[in-house]
């Protein structure tokens, strides 16, 4: 038998139990099956929340320090799942202790740390490195994906939001979000992902501009005690100013001639996760919002003038014939829905194919360099708003 693969998980919040979850899902999930997992650890600054995590999802034991795991024998996977500003220490002392690092988007909190992680990994060629874009492994997106590149032809616009609600309250705490100047905000948390996404579907940007930012809660009451992901929590008296961007919007040129536009909120009412995006191309289009993620609509442009007047959007229901879906789910069949839990499984599986040496699996988890190259974008459009609007260049991305 294989010698297992041990898995250490460190932060144990929403994002931190979800690749909990993805982790003991990934054996379940497709074919050939995986070497034997061995669930070895959570870690997190808060001792009960790290212990409830572990006996939740089958982790051997649990902890407080990261560090304990350097030496560990039978951890050789670690996800990183806490706060930005703390990936890069955690990420080059595991890449030197001879782990395999998934961390958590974005990759770092500024785009010198994200540089000095890529070329950490670089430095590590034997060890497997990621970067947690799991809105990927969306069937219905890596359709889409598909499609531009076998049938729609050339693009000629991107329009993409991701809207939330969770900071639309200003009963809602104070917490490492909320801080670390403007394009940390919205932009970093969510719009990194809607970013990766047009890149993913449309190829790379070649500059960026028009962006805005603006923030309508100031000030957000520190919380009593530990807070995790968007939760409520009991408040004190003191409040601490808010230090980036509620909203964020800004237009794209891409490589291949597209234009994109980019709308990004955290205060979004009626909008608990709302990710959606067109693409209009040179043999039609299709669309996708994560508010029905089973589905997506295409349309494609009949040139026979006697089929022309019906030319419109065709509802397609994601099912086998689909990336993911065969394999993927208990019940692999068209109109089955599935959840965002679901894809931390797919990712997670497809990390531990990469660590495995597998070949002929699921598409390889992003890299720390496309870590970077997201923070490139977020740092361009930050330039972009301070200087009222203007172009940046981006740097080429393969």
């Amino acid at each position: 038998m294989s010698k297992p693969i041990g898995v250490a998980v460190i932060g144990a919040g929403m994002a931190g139990r979800a690749h909990c979850a993805g982790y003991r899902s990934a054996p379940t999930l497709f074919n050939p099956p995986l070497p034997p997992i061995h669930y070895a650890a959570v870690i997190d600054a808060d001792a009960a929340v790290a212990a409830d995590a572990a006996a939740r999802y089958g982790f051997a034991r649990s902890g407080t320090d990261w560090r304990e795991l350097l030496a560990a024998d039978d951890v050789q996977v670690v996800s990183i799942v806490v706060a930005n500003a703390l990936h890069r220490e955690i990420a080059e002392a595991m890449l030197a202790a001879g782990k395999h690092v998934l961390s958590e988007k974005p990759l770092a909190d500024t785009i010198e740390n994200a540089r000095a992680m890529a070329a950490a990994a670089a430095a590590h060629p034997e060890l497997v490195t990621g970067t947690a874009f799991v809105y990927r492994r969306q069937p219905a997106v890596a359709a889409i994906k598909n499609l531009v590149a076998e049938r729609l032809g050339t693009v000629s616009h991107f329009n993409g939001r991701y809207w939330c609600d969770y900071a639309n309250s200003p009963l809602t705490p104070m917490a490492w979000r909320y801080q670390g100047g403007p394009g940390t905000g919205a932009l970093n948390d969510i719009g990194s992902h809607l970013i990766d996404l047009a890149e993913f579907v449309c190829g790379p940007m070649t500059q960026v501009s028009g962006a805005a930012f603006t923030t309508l809660v100031k000030e957000r009451f520190v919380a009593a005690g530990t807070t995790y992901g968007h939760s409520r929590a009991e408040l004190t008296t003191q409040k601490r100013a808010v230090e980036n961007d509620d909203v964020a919007t800004f237009t794209a040129t891409f490589s291949g001639g597209a234009v994109g536009t980019f709308s990004i909120s955290r205060i979004a009412p009626g909008h608990a996760n709302s990710m959606a995006f067109d693409v209009f191309a040179q043999h039609g289009a299709a669309k996708w919002d994560m508010d029905r993620p089973a589905e997506f609509s295409v349309v494609l442009n009949e040139q026979d003038e006697s089929l022309a007047a019906y030319n419109g959007y065709n509802q397609v229901l994601v099912g086998p014939a689909h990336p993911y879906l065969k394999g993927g789910v208990p019940m692999d069949f068209p109109g089955v829905s599935y959840g965002v839990g679901d894809l931390f499984g797919f990712q997670a599986r497809a990390f531990l194919e990469q660590v495995a040496r597998m070949s002929g699996g699921l598409p390889p988890v992003a890299s720390f360099a496309d870590g970077l190259r997201d923070l490139e974008i977020i740092n361009a459009v930050i330039s972009s708003a301070a200087a009222g609007g203007a172009t940046v260049d981006l740097p080429a991305h393969a």
